[in-house]
C-alpha cells in the first residue's frame, strides 16, 4: 500500500533536484553544439522593408501564435515549480506564444500537486501542451492517464517525451522501451488531442521520426543535442559511482539540433516541426526556422528568467521577439514564410 506514495515522493524529489541542478550546476554540453554555428544569414543592406510591417506570427497545430516561440517543457510538482509555471504562463498569455509543462507523472501519482501544472487559468488563449514520458506506456500507463494529464492542463496537445539515455543514467530509471511504437500508435488513434513526440536533448533522427509519423504522431520536437545535457544532470543526482561515470561519459551524446531539423524535413516536408535543443537567442530561433522548423522551443533561458521574476520572463520574450524581427529585417523578409523560402541562410563550408 505504501509503494505509490514512495514512488510519488521520489518523483517529486527528482523534480526539485532537476530545477536546482539546472540553475546551479554546469550541465550544458561541452563538446557538441546545436550545429547552427555552421550556418550564416546573408545580410541585406537594402531590405526594402518598413520594420514596422514585419510579421512573425504563425499557426501551429491550428492555434495562432504571435511569435514562433515555445516555452519548452520544464517543471511542475513542487511549490517552486508552481511559481515558475505561473510566471511562464502569464507571459505566454501576454505575448501569445506556446507553452509546455514538465512531465506530469508526479500529478498522476500524487493528485494533490496537480495544481502546480494547471496553468490554463493564467493562459486561457495560448497553445498549451501536456507532458508524459512515452516509456510510462510500458509501466501501466495508458489512455486514462494520458487523458488525466490533458484534463489537468486543459491542454491542446500531449507531448510524449522519449528519453532512453536519461533513463539509463537516472537512479531507478525506467528502461523497458520494448514495443513502445505500437503503444504510441494506439494512443494517437484514441486520444482526442494531437500527440507530439519529443526527445529531451539527444535528438530525433529522420528514421525514427518517419516511424513516429507513421504511428500517428501529429508533430515532432527534435530536442537535439547542444544545450542542457540530461546525462550531466542525472550524473549530479547519481547514487553511485557507476551512474556518475555514465553521466559524464555520455554528456555529449546525441544529434545536433540543426542536423535533426534538416534530415527530418528532407523526409517529411509537411510534418509540424519544433526545433529545440541548445537554442539560446532569437538568432538561433530564426536560423532553426530558416532550416525548416515551424516554431522553436527554449527551456534553460526561460527557466533562468522565471526563477527570478515574471518581469524577467517578459523581458526575455521581448528580446527574443526583437532578435527574430531583426533577422527578418536584415535579410529582407517580411514574414516567416518568406524567411523559410528565401535561401538567405547559407551553410558555411
Amino acid at each position: 500500500m505504501n509503494a505509490p506514495t514512495n514512488i510519488s515522493a521520489q518523483t517529486q524529489n527528482r523534480k526539485a533536484d532537476h530545477i536546482r541542478i539546472c540553475l546551479e550546476e554546469d550541465v550544458q554540453c561541452d563538446r557538441i553544439t546545436n550545429g547552427l554555428e555552421r550556418y550564416r544569414f546573408t545580410h541585406s543592406c537594402l531590405p526594402e522593408l518598413n520594420h514596422d510591417d514585419i510579421d512573425i506570427s504563425t499557426t501551429f497545430l491550428g492555434k495562432h501564435l504571435d511569435a514562433p516561440l515555445l516555452i519548452s517543457s520544464m517543471t511542475g510538482g513542487t511549490e517552486q515549480a508552481a511559481i515558475i509555471n505561473q510566471r511562464l504562463a502569464q507571459v505566454a498569455q501576454h505575448y501569445k506564444i506556446a507553452m509546455g509543462v514538465g512531465s506530469q507523472r508526479v500529478a498522476v501519482e500524487k493528485p494533490q500537486v496537480a495544481d502546480t501544472f494547471a496553468v490554463r487559468k493564467y493562459a486561457p488563449d495560448v497553445l498549451l501542451m501536456a507532458n508524459l514520458g512515452a516509456v510510462q506506456l510500458n509501466y501501466k500507463y495508458g489512455l486514462d492517464e494520458c487523458l488525466r494529464v490533458v484534463d489537468i492542463l486543459e491542454a491542446d496537445a500531449l507531448i510524449l517525451h522519449i528519453n532512453p539515455l536519461q533513463e539509463c543514467i537516472q537512479p531507478k530509471g525506467d528502461t523497458n522501451f520494448r514495443g513502445l511504437l505500437d503503444k504510441i500508435s494506439i494512443l494517437c488513434s484514441k486520444l482526442p488531442v494531437p500527440v507530439i513526440a519529443k526527445e529531451v536533448g539527444n535528438g530525433i533522427s529522420a528514421a525514427i521520426a518517419n516511424k513516429l509519423i507513421a504511428a500517428g504522431v501529429a508533430a515532432i520536437d527534435v530536442a537535439g543535442a547542444g544545450g542542457t545535457s540530461w546525462a550531466k544532470v542525472e550524473s549530479e543526482r547519481a547514487e553511485n559511482p557507476l551512474q556518475r561515470r555514465l553521466g559524464r561519459t555520455f554528456a555529449d551524446w546525441g544529434l545536433p539540433t540543426a542536423e535533426c531539423i534538416t534530415t527530418i524535413r528532407a523526409i517529411a516536408p509537411n510534418v509540424p516541426l519544433i526545433a529545440s535543443g541548445g537554442l539560446r537567442h532569437g538568432l538561433d530561433v530564426a536560423a532553426a526556422i530558416a532550416l525548416g522548423a515551424d516554431i522553436a522551443g527554449l527551456a534553460m533561458p526561460f527557466l533562468q528568467a522565471a526563477a527570478t521574476s515574471e518581469t524577467a520572463v517578459a523581458e526575455l520574450t521581448e528580446v527574443l521577439i526583437a532578435e527574430i524581427t531583426t533577422v527578418l529585417f536584415c535579410t529582407g523578409n517580411a514574414t516567416l514564410y518568406q524567411l523559410k523560402h528565401s535561401g538567405s541562410l547559407q551553410r558555411i563550408e
